[in-house]
């Protein structure tokens, strides 16, 4: 290493829009229960969440996640740290079930509903969870391995069960019986959440100081080995990226007119960082949407509100812009517009902006940085190609292979530094030592570029990176291009192997235009590419398989 770095300077700090700090006081709140309960002091009556029609204040939020917190501590007599599953949806029974596992003391453990039993086995085994809250669509993964796990206390919950009477009783005999969305399954002495609330509420809460160094999530990652691991994710970490966030988006300042859509499910970092968290410090609304696949009943639903703000992924956004109402949409209200989990690609952002008259900007993170790391300005809310600059209170620095810096403008690997980070793997030390460097910067695996502004522009994963004959070709940059033929829906590349050039590029396409061939594709990406860089290979499929959040899976595309 240098002695004297060249991102020391910081020079990004002069991109920062007025009025957002360079620093972040992050004593603000002592831990996530505080910023609950201040906003529930300052925000009572308004509305926190809405759900299907169904509107959730910020005083209900006090009451549901107190009693479920009393019936967590004396109920289940579980203690400070124990660890507690919540697998389901975007419901209001969610924010219930983890701010209701926080004011115990307790750890949360968010579980992505769609995984399958073996990924399910694996989670709760290696976070040891005590208890978990779990919607019945998903009972029957959980009973396959329920005796193979710690779990002691199984809670369930229908989609309807925080709708006021009839109408939850009508939700859930529509869910389970006319939609027949709820597998037949069986769990002996499972505790519906509606038992666990009555039961908590006849009980004593006990506040239970937290500090920053308290865990608050340990929220689970693929990274780059087949089984995931537990981000320790402390109240000090979600705290701090609460505040960078919230300063960078001090455009969303009206308490009780601020309105997030959230189709991004909250067990994501993104979405319960800025759609929770941010959202509930000021005071704001999110309307939670359980199944963004359905797009018919998604658009209806943004027809409904004046929402001020937007977070999604790259394929949510393309898949509303191909939606047959998107511009029956009021979008007039709209202040932020955010792509992040992925590239934004500009196709999409150009459409978008058309389309809406409004900028789609994007922002940078991990699970392991709770999540920000970056941010495009938001005083120029248009798409640029780059991530846009750190976060306050964030370090970053560039490296090669060998851990040392390297020039502005040259490519190296992203390592950041800052309150966001996480503590480190659960209970993986080994895995800790490779991701953190000597000099406590942690590794973010992903490949990135700073200009002379301090803007960073990611070029791909170091995993995902393709050599063709010795060059370097990144699967983003592929696809950015591709997507800009208007034929094309969605697309994906990787690199295959190859006789002659070590590998070769693929792309693999979702067509728009049925009659679009290979010939015409690969002759639009000889005048959009270098030579080596062109698909050697262009396989059209009808659907790219994809994460819950919406990511496309290359690593399944390779076979």
């Amino acid at each position: 290493m240098a002695k004297q770095s060249v991102y020391a300077e910081k020079i990004w700090l002069k991109q920062y829009p007025a009025g957002v700090p360079t620093e972040i006081d992050v004593s603000e709140y002592s831990s996530l229960a505080d910023v609950l309960e201040k906003s529930i002091e300052r925000y009572r009556s308004l509305v926190a969440y809405e759900c299907m029609g169904v509107s959730f204040s910020y005083d209900d939020l006090d009451r549901y996640s107190q009693d479920f917190a009393s019936y967590l501590q004396n109920v289940l007599g579980l203690n400070k740290g124990d660890r507690v599953a919540v697998m389901m949806p975007n419901l209001l029974q969610y924010p219930v079930a983890i701010f209701g596992i926080l004011r115990a003391g307790l750890v949360v453990v968010n579980v992505n509903p769609l995984y399958t039993p073996r990924e399910l086995e694996h989670q709760l085994r290696d976070s040891g969870a005590r208890a978990i809250v779990i919607v019945e669509n998903f009972c029957v993964t959980l009973q396959q391995v329920l005796d193979k796990t710690p779990v002691e206390t199984v809670i369930t919950t229908q989609l309807g069960d925080m709708h006021p009477f009839p109408k939850n009783l009508l939700v859930n005999a529509v869910v389970k019986y006319r939609k027949k969305l709820v597998p037949k399954w069986e769990i002996p002495d499972a505790v519906p959440l509606r038992t666990a609330l009555a039961l908590g509420k006849a009980e004593p809460y006990h506040r239970v100081p937290l500090t920053h160094q308290d865990t608050a999530f340990l929220q689970y990652t693929g990274g780059t080995t087949g089984l995931s691991k537990g981000a320790q994710l402390l109240h000090g970490n979600i705290v701090a990226n609460l505040l960078q966030m919230r300063a960078w988006m001090s455009m969303l300042n009206e308490p009780g007119k601020e309105c997030v859509i959230t189709a991004l499910p909250l067990y994501h970092i993104f979405a319960l960082s800025v759609n929770c968290l941010v959202f509930m410090s000021i005071g704001g609304k999110s309307v939670l949407i359980p199944n963004p696949r359905d797009m018919d009943a998604f658009v209806a639903e943004l027809r409904r509100h004046r929402f001020t703000a937007f977070t999604g992924v790259n394929t949510l956004y393309n898949g509303l812009l191909h939606s047959p109402d998107f511009d029956k949409i009021d979008f007039s209200a709209l202040k932020m517009v955010v792509g992040g989990g992925t590239a934004v690609q500009q196709a999409v952002a150009e459409q978008w902006q058309k389309r809406t008259g409004k900028g789609l900007t994007e922002g940078y993170g991990l699970t392991e940085t709770s999540p920000g790391v970056s941010f495009s300005p938001l005083d120029k809310p248009a798409w640029n190609g780059t991530i846009g600059v750190p976060l306050p209170s964030t370090e970053v620095s560039l490296r090669d292979d060998d851990n040392r810096e390297v020039p502005l403008g040259e490519p190296g690997e992203l390592c950041v530094k800052g309150p966001q980070v996480m503590a480190g793997y659960w209970q993986k030390p080994e895995e800790n030592a490779k991701v953190f460097t000597v000099d406590g910067y942690l590794k973010t695996g992903d490949v990135a570029v700073m200009d002379e502004r301090g803007y960073l522009r990611i070029v791909d994963r170091k995993k995902d990176m393709i050599l063709v004959s010795g060059f370097n070709v990144y699967p983003n940059e592929i696809e950015a291009v591709v997507a800009m033929h208007p034929g094309v829906l969605e697309c994906a590349c990787i690199g295959v192997p190859d006789d002659k050039s070590g590998e070769a590029v693929k792309v693999f396409v979702v067509r728009k235009d049925p009659n679009l061939s290979v010939e015409v594709l690969r002759e639009f990406c000889k005048q959009q590419l270098t030579g080596y860089k062109v698909p050697k290979h262009i396989e059209f499929r009808d659907a790219l398989p994809k994460t819950p959040v919406g990511k496309i899976l290359r690593k399944e595309l390779r076979g």
